[in-house]
């Protein structure tokens, strides 16, 4: 046992501490109770431990059996938003609350206020929407490495693409600063309220979701913009294919959106994950398009786990 001033607990299940509800356990849980508590313990964990960051489960799928690793979750020691003239935010910070606090500040990170999740996952994927991204604005952010080490990481030597970066496996990052031009505090605010309408108004947000499932093929994310088109676009390949609402056992592509793969109720990480794989190899028939994940699938698979068949909403297309 190392000793923490945070929270260690051993076979920790995971289904509710991500967006889905899904997920086995995994061998440790560690919420560190801050910085000097996260490098202290990865430097005494034993290297052939493997550690997994964790942000607040928002695009996550934690397979049934769990995860082999050291899950290291951030908390009330790391969501700290500082907004002056730079936006300094704790990776625990949720990006709704960073796109508001810099908003007050009369500061604009409005492209954050929809997007789900916290800071350090919207680095590590390069998070952005109506055409901005992380990328856009992002100074620098501060990472622990595996043997407790802190780095300071220039935005410039982090490859950040589309949903995409090149930070080091097993790295977590703790905090990030970001530059923001000025802007009136009500206009950012009033944005901020037409964006969360328009989202509400497309998006199953009131569904248990991990917000988008694919990668846009087009290779970018929506713009917003009146000239915006739709025809590589992941939910648009989706529909095409007849996948719309579709469904296996508990899980489904929303009829709202279908690029948005939701928790009835009852899904299994195996359900979750092999309709996912079924739009995929459906879309690649229909339209010779390989989708990428976006939502991370991590952990071990149940073993002999049988699958229920696929079956298309009402109405919908059969491409098979």
């Amino acid at each position: 046992m190392i000793p923490v001033r945070g929270t260690l607990t051993p076979q920790k299940p995971l289904d509710t501490l991500t967006w889905l509800r899904v997920g086995g356990p995994a061998d440790w849980l560690f919420q560190p109770a801050d910085e000097d508590d996260l490098c202290a313990f990865l430097r005494q964990l034993a290297p052939d431990i493997a550690v997994f960051p964790m942000g607040v489960g928002s695009n996550l799928i934690v397979r049934d059996g769990g995860i082999r690793a050291v899950v290291i979750r951030l908390g009330r020691g790391f969501n700290a938003i500082d907004a002056g003239d730079t936006i300094t935010a704790g990776a625990a910070a949720l990006d709704a609350h960073v796109a508001r606090k810099a908003a007050d500040a009369g500061r604009d990170l409005t492209f954050l206020r929809t997007i789900p999740g916290s800071i350090g996952g919207a680095v590590r994927m390069n998070a952005g929407c109506y055409g901005t991204y992380v990328a856009d604005h992002l100074i620098d952010v501060t990472a622990i490495d595996r043997a407790g080490q802190r780095h300071v990481l220039g935005a410039d030597t982090l490859d950040l693409r589309y949903r995409q970066s090149d930070i080091p496996d097993g790295m977590v990052i703790t905090q990030a600063r970001f530059h923001a031009p000025k802007a009136d505090p009500a206009d950012l605010h009033a944005r901020m309220t037409e964006q969360l309408a328009r989202r509400d108004a497309t998006q199953p947000t009131k569904d248990r979701s991990a917000g988008s499932t694919f990668r846009n093929p087009a290779g970018f994310s929506s713009t917003g913009r009146a000239d915006d088109t739709h025809d590589l676009k992941a939910w648009k390949v989706i529909e095409d294919a007849g996948l719309r609402g579709a469904r296996m056992g508990g899980a489904q592509m929303s009829p709202k959106h279908p690029n948005f793969l939701i928790n009835t109720g009852t899904a299994s990480a195996a359900e979750l994950e092999g309709l996912g794989e079924e739009v995929r190899k459906r879309v690649l028939q229909a339209r010779g398009i390989s989708l990428h994940w976006e939502i991370m699938r991590v952990g071990d698979s149940l073993p002999d786990m049988e699958l229920p068949p696929v079956e298309l909403a009402s109405g919908a297309v059969k491409t098979e």
